[in-house]
């Protein structure tokens, strides 16, 4: 199958090559050059047969947006846009509606996978008409993991992006979990290695987990994460659960007290923060500050 996709850095970049080691056509459009296969948004359209399939993986709001409306004025009837940013699913709707008064088709995906996606494949969540999502299953196929599992038509447009937006909202809070009780284990006298106190909870315990094998992965690097601030960005799907928590009055103290806990991060150096930041760079390649800078 060919498609476009449009954004080539850490998970554009990673997703381009799996889908091509899966036998698909992908023509990759990104304002780096270096990266890029046509040196215009136009070329890579006029390059894809119709219906033309089109793949966004820019950052969410003003920068999809851009490219949203570039693509409905280049995009033909019966082509398909997906969204696969962490964009909010309010704009999902937004986008849907713009487009399908030219007869463009809208799908919204949210994707999670990280930096480890092009080896062990992407957790993929969609929005959008049965129709779209069909013709695209050979692309969702190449990218999830292999198995059962790792992808989910989750209703209509919009429900891709928020069902990844709760994903995340349980990833802020798994983390901070993980976090209280290192700094915990940390603090003690009595428990003088804490680094294989975490990798023995890997196997036969109730909070094994891949964010737990990542952890203990951080602690081998830096076993008391002494080179790392304790500051943690949010990248503000934690703060939209939270909003749409509050909006359908849905109680998540744990999820809102991790979020809370990454913004007490920038008034000092966190112990908490130093694991949450070093479990942000392991999955998802996310920058990580000195503790020089502190």
């Amino acid at each position: 199958m060919q498609i476009g996709l449009v954004g080539l850095g850490k998970m554009g970049g990673n997703m381009r090559e799996r889908l091509r080691n899966a036998g698909h056509t992908v023509i990759g459009y990104d304002t780096n050059r270096e990266v890029s296969d046509v040196d215009h948004l136009s070329d890579l359209v006029d390059r894809l047969d119709g219906p033309r399939v089109v793949w966004v993986m820019v950052p969410a709001g003003a920068a999809t947006q851009l490219v949203v409306d570039q693509l409905g004025s280049l995009l033909r009837h019966g082509d398909v846009v997906v969204d696969g940013g962490n964009s909010r699913w309010t704009d999902d709707e937004k986008h849907a509606k713009e487009l399908h008064a030219r007869g463009i088709g809208f799908v919204d995906a949210g994707v999670s996978g990280g930096v480890w996606g092009l080896k062990n494949g992407y957790a993929l969540m969609v929005g959008g008409d049965e129709e779209h999502v069909e013709l695209l299953k050979p692309i969702f196929d190449a990218l999830k993991p292999d198995g059962p599992y790792g992808f989910v038509h989750a209703g209509r447009v919009g429900a891709g992006h928020f069902a990844k937006m709760v994903h995340n909202g349980i990833e802020y809070a798994m983390m901070q979990a993980y976090a209280e009780g290192w700094e915990l284990l940390e603090k003690v006298d009595s428990v003088d290695n804490v680094r294989e106190v975490f990798r023995s909870w890997q196997e036969g315990t109730v909070i094994r987990s891949w964010l737990l094998d990542l952890a203990v992965n951080a602690l081998d690097d830096d076993e008391h994460l002494e080179r790392l601030r304790g500051y943690a960005e949010d990248s503000g799907e934690g703060r939209w659960t939270v909003e749409a928590a509050i909006d359908n009055s849905v109680p998540l103290p744990a999820i809102t007290a991790s979020l809370f806990s990454r913004f007490a991060s920038r008034q000092e150096d966190s112990p908490q923060m130093k694991m949450v930041a070093a479990l942000r760079n392991q999955f998802g390649g996310h920058a990580v500050e000195s503790a020089d800078k502190a």
